[in-house]
This record gives C-alpha cells, sequence and structure tokens, in this order.
C-alpha cells in the first residue's frame, strides 16, 4: 500500500540522519544554543539576504504559529486568515486558546488578497462600535497554501504594502515551503519573502526533516524576549542542537529544494493521470498536493491499496479527495498507481 496522505508519513532523508548519528555523541549546550543551531541560524540569514533577523528553531508547525501569532498580538487583536487557513481548521483551535481570535476570510484555492484585507481592516475602523470589535492585528498566510496555490511576488508585494498602511503584521506559514519556492511558475524567493514579511518559518517537517522549523523574524519589533515565549508555549527541544544539525543538512548543496522539487514533480505525474482519467480537479494546484475529484464508488476500489485524504463531498456521488507527495515518493510508486488507475 502506498501512501499519498500527507508528506510527512516518512521519517527523515538518509542525509540528515547520517548526519545525526555522526554527531551523535558530541557533547552540546541545549535548548537551542549550540554551534549547529547557531551555525544553521547564520546560514539561514545569508540565503533570506537577511543579516539582522532573528532565526529561532521550533519542534512543529502549530508551536510556531501559536508563538509567533500570541507574541505579536495585544490581547484585543486577532489575526486574518483564509477560512481554509491551517491555524482556522487543522490547530484545534491553537490561536483562540491563547486569547487571540482568527479572522476569516472566503477563498477557493486558500489565498487572500491585498483588496479582503483592506476591506477587513477599513471595516473595523469605521464602524462607531469598533472598541466592542476583535481589533485585526496580523495577517497570516500559508505558501503554499492548503489548497496548494502559490503566490506570486506581485500578489505578496501587494499584501505586504496593504499590511504596511494599516499598521498590521504580516506573517507567512512556510511549512511547505520548500514545495512552493520549486513550483512550476513560482516567482518567489527567499529573499523577496524576508523583504516582504515581518515574520515567516522555512518548514523542515514536511520537507525532509524529522521534525523542525525555523522561524524567522526580520521586523525588530518582534524580536525583544521571543525566546521567552517559544519555551512558554511549548516549542522548545531541550537537546536543540538535533533541529540546528537537520536544517543544516537540508541546506547543503540546496538539498532542502532537490527533494522537494522531485515530490513536485511526482505529483505532477499524478495530476496528468488523473486529466487523462477524465477527473476534474478542484483546484489547479503545481505543488505537491493535488485534488481530483472522483466517483465515490471508484474511492472504494483506491482505498483498498493506497491511503489519501477526504476533503469533501462533491455534487452528490463524487468527492474531493488529496493526493499528497513528499521528499521521498517514489515515481516507481507513482508509476504503479497510474498502472492501477486504468483498471478504475
Amino acid at each position: 500500500m502506498t501512501a499519498f496522505n500527507c508528506d510527512y508519513a516518512e521519517g527523515a532523508h538518509e542525509k540528515l540522519l547520517k548526519a545525526l548519528m555522526d554527531t551523535n555523541l558530541v557533547q552540546t549546550p541545549g535548548y537551542g544554543e549550540d554551534a549547529y543551531c547557531y551555525a544553521a541560524a547564520e546560514q539561514i540569514k545569508k540565503i533570506c539576504g537577511a543579516p539582522d533577523a532573528d532565526v529561532h528553531f521550533l519542534v512543529g508547525g502549530t508551536q510556531a504559529n501559536l508563538t509567533v501569532i500570541s507574541a505579536a498580538l495585544r490581547p484585543h487583536q486577532g489575526v486574518i486568515s483564509a477560512g481554509c487557513g491551517h491555524i482556522s481548521v487543522h490547530e484545534t483551535g491553537a490561536i483562540e486558546a491563547t486569547g487571540h481570535k482568527v479572522l476569516t476570510l472566503p477563498t477557493l484555492d486558500g489565498k487572500i488578497t491585498a483588496a479582503q484585507v483592506k476591506a477587513v481592516y477599513e471595516s473595523h475602523i469605521r464602524d462607531s462600535s469598533y472598541e466592542h470589535m476583535v481589533k485585526p492585528g496580523m495577517v497570516y498566510i500559508s505558501n503554499p497554501t492548503e489548497y496548494g496555490a502559490i503566490y506570486e511576488k506581485e500578489e505578496l508585494t501587494a499584501l505586504s504594502q496593504t499590511c504596511r498602511e494599516c499598521g498590521l503584521y504580516l506573517y507567512l506559514d512556510g511549512a511547505r515551503l520548500g514545495y512552493g519556492l520549486t513550483a512550476s511558475g513560482n516567482t518567489l524567493d527567499l529573499l523577496t519573502i524576508a523583504a516582504l514579511c515581518d515574520v515567516f518559518y522555512i518548514g523542515g517537517t514536511k520537507c525532509g526533516a524529522l521534525c523542525g522549523e525555523a522561524v524567522v523574524i526580520t521586523n525588530p519589533v518582534l524580536k525583544p524576549d521571543f525566546r521567552y515565549l517559544i519555551k512558554q508555549k511549548g516549542g522548545m527541544l531541550a537537546k536543540g542542537r538535533l533541529l540546528g544539525i537537520q536544517f543544516l543538512e537540508l541546506l547543503r548543496d540546496d538539498l532542502y529544494f532537490q527533494i522537494c522539487s522531485h515530490a513536485n514533480q511526482m505529483a505532477l505525474m499524478l495530476k496528468e493521470g488523473f486529466v487523462r482519467k477524465g477527473w476534474e480537479l478542484y483546484v489547479d494546484s503545481v505543488t505537491n498536493q493535488q485534488f481530483p475529484i472522483i466517483p465515490n464508488e471508484i474511492l472504494t476500489k483506491i482505498e483498498a491499496e493506497h491511503t489519501f485524504s477526504h476533503i469533501m463531498s462533491f455534487s452528490g456521488d463524487r468527492s474531493v479527495v488529496r493526493f499528497c507527495t513528499s521528499w521521498a515518493t517514489a515515481e516507481p510508486d507513482v508509476r504503479e498507481f497510474l498502472k492501477d488507475m486504468k483498471e478504475w
């Protein structure tokens, strides 16, 4: 059985495991204050063109999101997000548990626009009872989105400009950032993201690491006391060097981008197969997540041999499902799936 239900079904790339084994008995300080984390942070600042940024390694994406958002917002503020955004639907109310409301916007592919953000901001400040409502304080986006869409440079630039005009922080969730940056038609890079966002993170958990995300803070206002909050929110790993070592290896010789590009290629092979089969696509994703609309009677046959994720019912007898490839998805497994597809 081949798993296409997520991009963290496997452990970690073998080069990361080797590096962890090679350094296993090296004694280091804890909590990310070791030479490996320092070296990885310097490398990230270099490739982002942000020498003055602060880089912190957290254990996972949910911890990164709730730590960043709760650190940035005042008690009366909320965060603007797509309705399907990860913080809205897949983090068990973690943001709300910190005391901050998620202010959701409608979207088909997971992207939100500068115009939508501007409308939310103006609606708030123009309401005569604005002090009785949650005040927008931050905009949260994912790249790629929950539906595999990627932001174009012009879109991110417009969002950044609007956020700065309205006094809102712009935060980019990069859990799958490697898949976005290596996607066909992508116009973003790390330098642009660092220049336009107040804070973002480079995902490791879904991109070849055992665990870990690298939070990059470019706005000086958000830097003070951030380590206190990482600890308080449960995002600080005692053996922090394990995260630094993994990111050093991911960034060595562009491994991060190579393995993410491979995942995209495997996903596009699946996409071509879905189209040949005559199945509609719910969204036109160019990343490692694909969303075909498949008759329910066929889904039962697929489930006997492969795993995938159910997203929603669609027009009665069909469903939108997600097939997700990873850095480790093997081409022979994809070809075997495509061969099986002919029989369904």
